[in-house]
């Protein structure tokens, strides 16, 4: 049978030049696409002499095989490129409906070099692209305002757009990049090569049909797993409460952070849930592409208008992180960093960083600008966020991000961020899977390469050896932990949403129908374990070191209350299994040499691989 093949726009800023190529389907047979292909791409051109925002650094949208085929849940691609937060593998996964229309427009990659002379915009359509000027927008518009205008302008309210916003622009280490009016790639600073490249924003338009091998099958078997996350209790959950619907159970397990991780327990807390916003300000729902789950909130605060609602991270990030228990608060300040362009978890951290620093004696009122760094008061946390996009003030200082900060105020070990990405917020005392995944992750602190915490309050999958542990069992998990990665590792390769709730089953068939492969559950596992194993190779080339795969000390520092109260995880102990599980060296971290031969990996590691004692 055929396989399929990836349709690759290469685009140089600098000259205005673009050619049309192909990623061979044996590229695509062994990463499949999003992320994982996405590093097989870049892995060439990521180099630790080439900083993230110089010309030559590339930056690189890149569909899945299921992408834009109507279900289940596959409407998001993948951005991806050098991070300037992190200096290592950068990758974002974006939702809406950018990715489909990229798809429809002829292209399922684009990769982008070089930098325009002044602001512009890309137009995709019909197979072809347009370098326009964007001088007009930059500067004057935020992400809502630059979809509507590009819109009007071409005269085409169907396009998709996917732009940056002032954080972008201004080159913040953690701007995001944002399409349809709320679906973002908030991590690792995705926003800030498009603002290197003085690239405002991508708009596709097309009407191709989306290339599948076996369209008749492949339809049969979407129609099904469609029907059958309708009735899913995971799907019916999301869709009443949103990403928050466990929100009240973390918060009981002591997984949910109070005052940038320092209690267990605040005041007010509990009504920071899905269920409390849709029994108060819920006004709606939205949803991607082809999505039957819409876990998307829309809401309506006091002054009429509806927005978009916060999902869990924005809700804890901007609520008991910083103190405040306002739901209508919390919207308004999600909504904020949307329209600016900068990630919600970055900038709600180090806010809760200054606030504890300032707490502890860290940080002066001087530096402070006048502002009364204090729990629980939302008006400070929005100068925070105005002061911090414009680099004013202490906002420039928070601008470089939390490790920086603690840095510059003497102490570096306050800083809640892994690889110099801000932790999320599942805290690993209540949750130690979630220490380990953190610790591990490609791209830093990060709890979407693995969403452990639902495997540790009960979503376990027994068919591919997941199973359950003590939420705080330690060490004994890592194998645990290596195999959810690596599932999780080839969703974001399909691209298929984590919250849909898909048999294995049912995506092996998926995968088969639309790629052209025969594969069998274990060999998409380790399609899965190819693509982390990959990201580690890049990562190492970067200038990754084995006492980067870490927990920051403020997080191995008991809180004296609430579900986690006097543990700490075992990171070490955690870290020693884990990397016999991964077969990596414990004294360099990198994979063993039959461990790459395996992969089929060997040759594209950049040195020779020690021998694992």
């Amino acid at each position: 049978m055929t396989l399929l093949s990836f349709r690759l726009l290469e685009v140089d800023l600098t000259s205005g030049d673009w050619r049309a190529s192909a990623i061979p389907a044996s590229e695509v047979e062994a990463f499949l696409g999003g992320a994982s292909l996405a590093a097989r791409v870049l892995l060439p051109e990521l180099d630790s002499s080439v900083e993230p925002l110089d010309p030559g650094a590339p930056l690189l949208i890149m569909t899945g095989p299921l992408t834009g085929t109507a279900g289940p849940s596959v409407g998001r691609f993948v951005v991806a490129g050098r991070s300037p937060a992190t200096g290592l593998w950068g990758e974002s996964n974006v939702g809406g409906f950018f990715g489909p229309e990229l798809r429809a427009s002829g292209w399922d990659a684009v990769l982008i070099r070089g930098r325009a002379a002044t602001p512009v915009y890309l137009l995709l359509r019909a197979g072809g692209v347009e370098v326009r000027s964007a001088s007009h927008l930059w500067g004057q518009t935020d992400t809502h305002a630059t979809q509507t205008r590009l819109k009007a302008e071409l005269g085409d309210a169907q396009s998709r757009v996917l732009c940056i916003g002032e954080a972008g622009e201004r080159l913040l280490p953690f701007a995001l990049v944002l399409c349809d009016h709320g679906r973002v790639g908030g991590r690792t600073g995705m926003g800030a090569l498009m603002g290197s490249k003085n690239l405002k924003a991508i708009v596709a338009r097309g009407s191709e049909p989306i290339p599948v091998i076996d369209p008749g099958g492949f339809a049969r078997i979407r129609g099904e797993a469609n029907r059958a996350l309708r009735g899913d209790n995971v799907s019916r959950s999301l869709r009443e409460f949103g990403t928050a619907s466990a929100a009240d159970y973390l918060d009981y397990l002591g997984g949910m952070p109070k005052q940038y991780f320092t209690r267990g327990i605040l005041e007010g807390a509990e009504a920071i849930t899905g269920a409390t916003v849709a029994e108060t300000i819920l006004s709606g729902v939205s949803t991607c592409h082809g999505c039957v789950i819409a876990c998307g909130r829309r809401v309506r605060l006091e002054d009429g208008a509806e927005r978009k609602g916060p999902e869990y991270e924005t809700m804890v990030g901007f609520g008991p992180n910083l103190g405040i228990v306002d739901l209508a608060a919390v919207s308004r300040l999600g909504e904020l960093c949307d329209r600016y362009g900068v990630d919600t978890i970055s900038m709600s951290n180090v806010i809760g960083l200054a606030i504890h620093l300032a707490e502890i004696g860290r940080l002066s009122a001087a530096d402070a600008d006048g502002l009364n760094l204090a729990w629980g008061d939302p008006a400070v946390a929005e100068a925070l966020v105005h002061r911090t996009v414009r680099r004013e003030g202490l906002g420039a200082w928070l601008a470089e991000g939390a490790r920086s900060l603690a840095v510059r105020c003497g102490a570096p070990d306050v800083a809640a961020e892994v690889k110099n990405l801000e932790v999320a917020y599942h805290d690993p005392r209540a949750l130690d899977g979630m220490g380990l995944v953190y610790a591990t992750s490609p791209r830093g602190a990060c709890h979407n390469q693995s969403d452990y915490f639902m495997v540790e309050i009960g979503q376990t999958m027994e068919e591919i050896g997941i199973e359950m542990f003590s939420r705080q069992g330690g060490a004994e998990k890592a194998k645990n932990v290596a195999r959810h990665q690596d599932w999780r590792t080839l969703g974001n390769a399909l691209v298929l949403c984590h919250l849909a709730n898909v048999p294995t089953s049912t995506v092996v068939e998926l995968v088969n129908a639309a790629v052209g492969t025969s594969c069998d559950l274990g060999a998409l596992l380790k399609c899965g374990e190819r693509g982390w194993t990959l990201k580690r190779l890049v990562n190492l080339r970067l200038g990754l070191k084995p006492g980067d795969d870490r927990l920051p000390g403020h997080l191995l520092r008991p809180v004296s209350d609430g579900g986690a109260a006097n543990y700490i995880p075992p990171i070490e102990a955690m870290l020693d299994a884990y990397y016999q599980v991964r077969d990596w060296h414990r004294g360099t971290g990198w994979p063993s040499a039959g461990k790459l031969r395996e992969l089929g990996l060997d040759g594209l590691a950049s040195e020779p691989s020690p021998k694992v004692a």
